[in-house]
């Protein structure tokens, strides 16, 4: 490209024909010849009379330079101006690699980067140079293919919730050192990381690099920290500057399950800090609400901190003996208990029958033998909705006949009379120790100090149960900590003491990581490697690049230890992990973690973001190249005298009125028809009906909007925007599939709307009706939507249905489906019924249903409302709650990718099933 006075040239060499303007305009000067001037007398004769045709005898100077012009504009039209040019790196020749750093720190401002990579695609495309793509944080041997091949990819691309490790890096330079010579653009989230200058060294071996980076500074939230009855919350960014203060929104449910900024709280900035902090004091069921922290106007995993169980203090009841021999017994039983458990955990003092009421997370029992029935029912029930309940032996309990012969309910095993102790009648040689725990218990990985060592305890009695039930035992098998599930809740009996009359494990550091990794208590801070040890982490939800949480789906379980140590990648992604007994959160930026700005040698050229783009006015100057023809057309019939003619003047009229019609002003309904057409039948393209209902509408258009990304993300369809379809004024036989939301006020389609919709069924389209009631009246009939979908459908050529059959093709296209759910779970959908004849072949598992495409599927789960995705992605419409309601958004999902692609392949799925029988007819 060349760039002269500010415009660019994709064909300067054009600009040649300019220097023939003049030579031009000698021609047209001489042509007509100026006339030769004689006097004669009989010209006095034709004074007064008028000639209907005149010629000049010598062409205006302005009609001249309209021809010039009009001349000037076709050469520069086809010189292929472009305003905004980039002489840059994509400007030179050979493979170019576009290099993404593609974290968390960049999500912010991804669409301002993708506009950029796909200005530098367009720019590649025009040179000629083929292009590569690597991620930092997704490494992979990069492919180098046109440029027009990557700018259809570019929306797949999305950033990690993670930066770019070592481990990242190493494998980076390996896919680099393989490659030949190329140019590089570094798109970088303007962050350091470890290995960066080794990338960029191995980069410059290869060719030239050019970096692009916002000026924005990167921000990050740590870890909130509960102390002292009060939220720290520490928000970090990569550089110091002006002073700022940014907003931290506290995000969780409201009681009804809707999601809720439930408070704010400010963190300031001055000139010189690269760390703000703020406060912030919640009661406890408030905090206990909160799902994660938020910085305001940020859109990353970084600034998102999630909330685990460490920031929700269990309420623990606490009930001891109350006849302790005070001469004998120098602390309380719940003396060592309390002190474990204050620093984390809400105590409540009282009864049995009063703290019930209260549905603490926890009640422990410390020497207690013997409950009364008014105590034990209800505790009973209480453990069965989910409660523990966490006994400690002592002479109490070795004393009583609590679940000696019977398993007592509130027991997890059956016990001997008396107990065990040193020099008693089953005595010790000498104190036990603590045995190894095992790989089922989740006290596995814990250390176990050598002063950590048992005199007495209460036995267990030998049970087929009872191997299944120990957690915790000494070094000569005997149990020591035994439990047992009831309901949703479990009890759990340490044989010891919770004082140190039997042994001096409450007087351990260990008694706390027991009771820590019984969810007795919350963990005070974020544990590290060795609380972990030996245990497996389940992901429950995982965060992408946005912050924006996901099910986990089925990754595989994460070791403890390399959860809290390991750096964050495709294995280990931010989100909630969880075991039996509690939550932990992994963030994308920890409570270590710094943020350091990414610094480039002086060689190395550094621009932003935001790049102009590039603006062909090609056709500007061609359109208006034909505007002076037209015009000096006008102009000549005008000089000539022939202008005024009737014919002439309908002829000149026309050519004016035809710049209009080929410009496509909105006034000409056949060009908004063109171009209707043109859009919905370059690619495949999902529409629905107009209701006249703007949030009806609005969610409809958002739900095909998502249901076509799932489409282009999960199978080989990538269609078009979502098209608004009306009824009375456009073609339907360019979609395939039409979404009619029914509202009870819609106006009724005309008759002319009629015959294009029957045509449109006749001819293998398919119209989804949902009437978005969640079908209460078995189809609907007696909702308002249910009588006007019977009022819309009674003119159509509707065949007669039948209520979706288990083994339709519908329910295998691409997923395998019994349910159909959206916003609502009916199981009621109907659709075109099987004819009389369909059997099922011997051996195959379906019938021969509907050898083509059901033309309606009617139902009422308001499909549009599951599949609706905001601009940013996010669901628009919340689903239910916590994991079921995910998984009925999911479910409502490949609902909509087996529709769809049902309505494209027709019967192919059906027809596997009978391949079989047409071998047999073959022959074969």
């Amino acid at each position: 490209m060349m760039v002269l006075g500010g415009i660019g040239f994709t064909a300067p060499w054009l600009l040649v024909a300019l220097l023939v303007l003049p030579i031009l305009w000698l021609i047209l000067r001489a042509v007509p010849p100026a006339p030769i001037r004689r006097r004669f007398p009989g010209v006095a004769l034709l004074l007064g009379l008028s000639d209907d045709e005149t010629v000049s005898d010598r062409t205006p100077w302005w009609l001249l330079l309209l021809r010039m012009l009009a001349v000037a504009a076709i050469i520069l039209g086809l010189a292929g101006p472009v305003l905004n040019p980039q002489a840059d790196q994509a400007q030179g020749d050979g493979p170019l690699l576009i290099v993404l750093d593609g974290s968390w720190a960049g999500a912010t401002h991804w669409p301002e980067q993708t506009r950029a990579i796909e200005a530098q695609l367009t720019r590649a495309a025009r040179a000629e140079r083929t292009v590569g793509f690597i991620a930092l944080t997704r490494p992979e041997a990069p492919v180098f293919q046109s440029a027009d091949v990557w700018r259809t990819r570019l929306a797949g691309f999305s950033p990690s919730p993670w930066q770019p490790s070592p481990a990242d890096v190493a494998k980076t330079i390996e896919a680099i050192e393989g490659l030949g010579d190329f140019d590089t653009l570094w798109f970088s989230d303007a962050l350091d990381y470890e290995g960066r200058d080794r990338v960029l060294e191995a980069l410059q071996a290869r060719g030239s690099v050019e970096v692009y980076q916002t000026a924005a500074n990167v921000l990050a939230i740590a870890p909130a920290v509960y102390e002292n009855n009060v939220i720290n919350l520490m928000v970090s960014r990569a550089a110091a500057g002006l002073p700022r203060e940014v907003v931290i929104q506290a995000e969780g449910r409201d009681p009804a399950g809707n999601a809720r900024i439930l408070a704010t709280a400010n963190a300031s900035f001055e000139a010189s800090d690269t760390v703000a902090t703020a406060e912030l004091s919640l009661p406890s069921e408030l905090r206990a609400r909160i799902t994660g922290f938020a910085i305001a106007g940020q859109r990353s995993a970084g600034a998102i901190a999630l909330v685990d169980d460490a920031l929700r203090r269990r309420e623990v009841a606490l009930i001891g003996s109350d006849n302790a021999q005070e001469g004998l017994q120098l602390l309380s039983p719940l003396h060592y208990i309390e002190q474990a458990l204050e620093p984390t955990a809400d105590l409540i003092d009282g009864s049995i029958t009063d703290v019930l009421p209260a549905n603490p997370d926890v009640i422990v029992l410390a020497d207690v033998a013997t409950l009364s029935e008014a105590e034990a029912a209800p505790l009973l029930e209480w453990i069965d909705q989910g409660g523990m309940l966490v006994r400690f032996a002592g002479p109490r309990v070795a004393a009583s006949d609590i679940s000696r012969f019977d398993e007592d309910p509130l027991m997890p095993v059956r016990l001997r009379a008396g107990g065990r102790s040193v020099g008693g009648a089953m005595s010790w040689g000498e104190p036990k120790s603590l045995d190894t725990f095992k790989d089922t218990s989740p006290f596995f990985g814990l250390s176990i100090p050598d002063d950590v060592v048992v005199t007495a305890q209460v036995v267990a009695q030998p049970d087929p149960t009872l191997a299944n039930r120990v957690i915790a035992a000494l070094s000569d098998g005997t149990p020591l900590v035994t439990r047992k599930v009831v309901g949703q809740g479990q009890i759990v009996l340490f044989h010891v003491t919770a004082t140190a009359e039997w042994s001096t494990l409450p007087l351990s550091g260990l008694f706390v990581q027991m009771l820590e990794r019984l969810a007795v208590s919350s963990a005070a801070a974020s544990p590290d490697a060795g609380d972990l040890e030996g245990t497996t982490w389940t992901p429950l939800r995982v965060m992408d690049g946005y912050g924006v949480l996901s099910d986990a789906g089925n990754l595989p379980g994460v070791d403890g230890a390399a959860l809290v140590s390991e750096p964050a990648g495709i294995a280990l992604q931010p989100g909630i992990y969880g075991n039996a007994e509690r939550r932990l959160a992994r963030n994308a930026f920890g409570a270590n973690d710094a943020l350091t700005p990414a610094s480039w040698p002086l060689d190395v050229p550094v621009r932003g973001i935001a790049v102009a783009p590039e603006q062909p006015v090609a056709g500007w100057l061609l359109s208006l190249s034909i505007l002076l023809l037209l015009a000096d057309v006008v102009a000549s019939l005008a000089l000539s005298g022939r202008l005024l003619r009737r014919s002439n003047a309908t002829a000149a009229a026309f050519l004016i009125a035809l710049p209009l019609v080929g410009f496509g002003l909105p006034a000409d309904a056949q060009s908004e028809a063109d171009e209707f057409a043109l859009a919905a039948t370059s690619e495949v393209s999902l529409a629905h009906i107009i209701t006249g209902n703007p949030r009806v509408d609005e969610i409809a258009a958002a739900g095909l909007q998502g249901l076509s990304d799932t489409l282009f993300f999960r199978t080989s369809i990538e269609p078009a925007p979502a098209t608004a379809v009306d009824l009375e004024r456009d073609e339907l036989a360019f979609f395939p599939f039409l979404y009619w939301p029914v509202t009870p006020d819609q106006p009724r389609p005309s008759a002319e709307a009629y015959i294009k919709l029957n045509d449109y069924l006749r001819s293998g389209g398919l119209i989804l009706f949902d009437t978005r009631d969640a079908d209460i009246a078995s189809f609907g009939a007696a909702s308002p939507n249910g009588r006007k979908l019977q009022d819309l459908a009674a003119a159509l050529a509707i065949p007669p249905l039948e209520p979706l059959p288990g083994d339709h093709v519908l329910t295998r296209t691409f997923y395998l489906l019994q349910d159909f759910p959206g916003r609502h779970n009916s199981r009621d959908v109907w659709v075109e019924a099987a004819p009389p004849n369909a059997e099922q072949i011997e051996g195959m598992p379906f019938r021969n249903l509907n050898d083509g495409v059901t033309p309606v599927v009617i139902g009422g789960n308001d499909w549009a409302a599951a599949w609706a995705v905001r601009s940013d992605g996010a669901p628009m419409v919340p689903i239910g709650r916590g994991y079921s309601g995910d998984r009925q958004r999911e479910l409502a999902s490949r609902f909509g990718v087996n529709l769809i692609m049902h309505v494209l392949t027709g019967n192919y799925k059906s027809d596997q099933v009978h391949v079989p029988a047409l071998l047999d007819r073959l022959g074969q």
